[in-house]
């Protein structure tokens, strides 16, 4: 049976407008500048420069002179609520595996991919054989393997370009790239890379010779370290095998990736935040591309006083142009407004942690970092707790000791058999130096880290142990064992 009834709903629609305020916030130094260019390039009425207040007058009666009201003004905390942040923002890390990490890229030279078809150029190869080839490549990811089966590239080829080819071929052409720079490329598995690296080295000399016998036929034991299996099964001494292991992990896991990294990728960060010290007092300052000087054209607003004064008179073409710039006008306005809330929202949210951190700013030492989570922030400047999510992401501050995300600085927290509040960051350093220093040949496994842990006071889970472990991305005990 169907039935009708009435419904009541609350729902909090933000203007566009809000939703750039928030985006405004969102965005660090870099994406700034170039939505502040952007800005510029569309509204004429925008100018970079000083604001002057003798014409701040005029443009108020100009406004009121075509009967528009002022902008309200608003607050950040006014568009945003804890409905519209996912819940991971409010513990930890305060953001997710799958979150996008707005760094600024730039590249220069040739791609990978350009590298290895300008070898294709130097081979001799017919019409079919290149346009094989060429496919193969493009089907390269950037580290240098071949990760689809040869079966599903010939259908491929088959159905989108009309190339009929077999498996055996594609083998034939496959092995032409996999002799291409750098070694190891077109590999279509780990194993395959490291011995098309190993073999392309002398073997006469016996620990090349071994490492290759080691890749081929023991390669299984090899990766999960079982290295008295190897050793038995070919009879070789402990020096022997360790000479030969020492080659395979001196090869390369990922030959397109290091071709990439070190020809064509690069990163570079820009602060948002100076820290200094002065003569140990601290101060926080924006960087000074985070605040721009903007005004309103005087060109523009005389504009609006000029059909002020003769509005009566004005043809309809007038009051069309002096309704556009109006519209420009309080667009070029509310542009500036938002501008400044962002720097004081940065700088309010900054100094807030500044102050709760106060004992790791004054020397860059991570044990004094105190357990932070987005809600002590939250409560110590009274914005939102998303607000202070948005001025955390992907943004960062220049020290004295270096530079810094912000999100480094939020961490959850336990106590010690004494009851004091420590960082989980605190745990990690601890358990990253038990690491460093632990004996290579017998590796502390996660029990021996926990009762580590717990004879200096904290009293931590092996389960928690290992959880630290992986977010360190420190392999388990027997992955790190070493001859």
């Amino acid at each position: 049976m169907l039935k009708q009834r009435l419904q009541q709903k609350l729902l909090q629609k933000l203007s566009p407008q809000q939703i750039q305020m928030i985006k405004l916030l969102e965005i660090p130094t870099m994406q700034l500048e170039q939505r502040i260019k952007k800005e510029l390039e569309e509204n004429p009425v925008l100018e970079e420069g000083r604001e002057v207040d003798e014409f701040e007058s005029p443009v108020s009666e100009a406004e009121n002179a075509v009967n528009e009201s002022e902008k309200d003004n608003f607050s950040i905390d006014e568009y945003i609520n804890n409905d519209d942040i996912p819940s991971y923002k409010l513990y930890s890390r305060n953001y997710s595996n799958d979150e996008k990490r707005t760094e600024i890229p730039f590249s220069i030279g040739a791609s990978f991919h350009d590298h290895l078809e300008a070898q294709l150029g130097l081979r001799r190869l017919n019409e079919h054989q290149h346009a094989l080839a060429e496919y193969i490549i493009g089907n390269i990811d950037e580290d240098g393997y071949l990760r689809r089966e040869l079966e599903a590239i010939s259908d491929d080829l088959a159905f989108t370009l009309s190339i009929e080819t077999k498996e055996e071929e594609l083998l034939e052409i496959l092995r032409i790239i996999q002799d291409f720079e750098p070694i190891g490329v077109g590999a279509r598995d780990l194993r395959e890379c490291l011995l098309l690296q190993i073999r392309a080295k002398d073997q006469s000399v016996p620990e090349i010779d071994l490492a290759t016998k080691i890749v081929r036929y023991h390669f299984d034991e090899f990766t999960r370290k079982h290295y008295d299996k190897i050793q038995n099964k070919l009879n070789v001494s402990d020096e022997e095998l360790k000479d030969a292991i020492d080659e395979i992990l001196h090869l390369n896991p990922k030959p397109g990736s290091s071709f990439s990294d070190s020809t064509v990728k690069s990163q570079v960060i820009i602060p948002d935040f100076i820290l200094e010290d002065n003569n140990g007092n601290l101060e926080i300052s924006l960087n000074g591309r985070n605040t721009p000087e903007l005004r309103v054209s005087r060109t523009y607003s005389e504009m609006l006083e000029s059909y002020a004064a003769q509005r009566n008179k004005a043809s309809s073409e007038q009051k069309e142009a002096v309704s556009f710039v109006k519209q420009k006008l309080d667009s070029a306005k509310w542009f500036i407004d938002a501008i400044k809330q962002r720097q004081n929202t940065l700088l309010l949210t900054m100094n807030a942690i500044l102050d709760y951190q106060r004992d790791y700013f004054d020397e860059g030492d991570e044990t004094k970092l105190k357990p932070m989570i987005l809600k002590d922030i939250a409560d110590k400047t009274g914005l939102d707790i998303s607000t202070i999510s948005r001025v955390a992401n992907s943004k960062y501050i220049q020290t004295h000791f270096g530079i810094f995300a912000l999100k480094f600085f939020f961490s959850e927290g336990l106590q010690t058999d004494s009851g004091e509040e420590v960082s989980t960051r605190e745990i990690k350093k601890i358990l990253q130096e038990c690491v460093d220093n632990e004996d290579k040949r017998k590796p502390l496994t996660d029990d021996r880290l926990a009762e580590i842990l717990q004879e200096k006071g904290y009293h931590i889970a092996r389960r928690t142990i290992a959880k630290y472990r992986e977010q360190l991305n420190i392999p388990v005990a027997r992955m790190r064992k070493e001859l």
